[in-house]
């Protein structure tokens, strides 16, 4: 394992290749970067347009590693990469099934650098199965994983969740877990291997808890938008308020519930009594929907915060980052003057250092050889193999 050079996390110490993407890729190499690790993102010599500007690249996922520009089409250019292989802990790549062999830069070629390399792969549909050569988007995956299904209301046509469940929940995380995991076991083994991250197994995974519920018929998955926690039920869902903004409702055990129809002066209505019926669950929301309508959201806050009626507003993004409790645990940091979500989660002993800021394509192309021991820097340089960005 290499030198920590100052940095601070859980994951000090170790050294991560990865090779430039988009989405699930960029975001588990900045969980690792967060966490830690030694990373430095791969680009594509074309990327680089000039020296780096002073400031930062604005892609908050492209935080806390630094960038070289390597010509991967470029024999120098692979050489250079595979020394770099020598000295990584892990190589994450995100690119269709074959693409990083045809490079030249496969598992086995890598293996044969450093055994103990262990070697993340991310795609869509996975390293095989009939779907693995296709193109595809988060959409895509999550619709063949069962999940876009029953994200619907009652009625209504499926809603894609942003990208998150396939590009994010599915895939990046699932792929910096499978990495540390495989780094785990390398410490004993001394073997590296290749971790399979596919967005569709992993937001099948996300799940499972639905699967459970569906066992033993607690989840009608024909019926999406009437069961519990998908809006069917009138305590688990987002009410409007008076002046257009939202508040959440989450009111399912008994004694929150009970504590929702004290807030709302709904104690003594006999309709209410009866949580379970989920007969009476569309008319009991369009009753409690006209009571929430009738205060705005700050006084919902005023009459519901500091409760256990598991209650809070709906938030924009600018707004969270306004929020009391989010200010007071600094859920939200700037680096150099963007604002982004704070690493999680958060360690008691080995807390990491706050991220440095997104970088540019080749900034950092000449200290990474440097750094990292590769030989005949200049020739690489002069060839064009890499391509160095940095403003110096």
């Amino acid at each position: 394992m290499a030198s920590s050079q100052e940095r601070t996390g859980p994951l000090s110490g170790y050294r991560i290749i990865e090779i430039a993407g988009i989405g699930p890729g960029p975001f588990a190499a900045m969980m690792l970067a967060d966490m830690g690790a030694e990373v430095i993102r791969v680009e594509r010599a074309q990327s680089v347009r000039g020296p780096a500007p002073d400031t930062a690249h604005w892609d908050v996922l492209l935080r806390g590693r630094k960038n070289i520009a390597i010509d991967l089409k470029n024999p120098q250019g692979v050489e250079a990469l595979l020394q770099l292989v020598e000295k990584a802990d892990a190589l994450i790549e995100g690119f269709r099934p074959g693409v990083m062999e045809r490079l030249g830069i496969g598992p086995d070629v890598c293996a044969q650098r450093n055994p103990k390399l262990v070697f993340g792969r991310m795609t869509g549909w996975g390293q095989e199965g009939p779907y693995a050569p296709l193109a595809g988007h988060d959409i895509n995956y999550i619709a063949l994983a069962g999940s876009l299904a029953h994200f619907a209301r009652a009625g209504e046509a499926p809603v894609p969740p942003l990208n998150m469940v396939g590009d994010f929940g599915g895939g990046g995380m699932f792929l910096a877990y499978g990495v540390v995991c495989a780094l785990l076991e390398a410490q004993k083994s001394g073997k590296g291997q290749v971790v399979d991250t596919a967005m569709v197994d992993g937001a099948a995974a996300l799940m499972s808890m639905f699967w459970a519920f569906k066992n033993i018929g607690m989840f009608n998955e024909n019926a999406p938008g009437t069961n519990m926690l998908d809006t069917g039920a009138h305590f688990y869902d987002v009410f409007e308020c008076a002046d257009g903004k939202y508040v959440s409702i989450g009111s399912i055990e008994p004694q929150f519930y009970a504590l929702l129809l004290e807030k709302t002066g709904l104690t003594n209505d006999p309709e209410f009594a009866k949580q379970m019926d989920t007969s009476q669950w569309p008319a009991l929301k369009a009753k409690l929907q006209n009571v929430m309508k009738q205060k705005t959201q700050a006084q919902w806050c005023a009459i519901m915060e500091g409760t256990d009626v598991c209650f809070a507003p709906v938030l924009t993004m600018s707004e969270a980052a306004l929020h009391p409790h989010n200010v007071a645990r600094n859920t939200f940091i700037d680096i150099a003057g963007i604002k982004q979500p704070a690493p999680a989660p958060r360690f008691s002993r080995t807390s990491p250092n706050t991220p440095t800021q997104p970088a540019h394509a080749g900034q950092h192309s000449k200290q990474i050889l440097q750094d990292w021991g590769v030989s005949n820097v200049d020739d690489l340089l002069a060839s064009g193999a890499v391509v160095d960005g940095s403003a110096q």
